[in-house]
């Protein structure tokens, strides 16, 4: 890279590949502590409402720091793509 080129940051995928860390802790997580994960999770997004996710391991405390519209957003990316 050339010393005149402009440096492009993509806070975007940044964001992208937080969401995807936090959805793996929160969906181990609950699968550790003998929940049905996909449950909980819809249960979460659909309702707002945190104790569908267990406070094992931090999860509940992670999921709320991203937006549930970000979190479906990225759901509905990922589905699309492996399709």
């Amino acid at each position: 890279m050339e010393l005149n080129e402009t440096m492009k940051i993509s806070l975007e995928h940044d964001k992208e590949k937080e969401v995807r860390e936090i959805m793996r802790d929160v969906y181990d997580s609950l699968t550790i502590k003998g929940y049905d994960p996909i449950s909980q999770i819809v249960g979460y997004i659909l309702s707002g409402d945190p104790t569908y996710i267990t406070s094992y391991n931090g999860a509940r405390s992670k999921i709320v720091r991203v937006e549930r519209d970000e979190l479906l957003e990225e759901l509905v990316k990922t589905y699309i793509k492996s399709i």
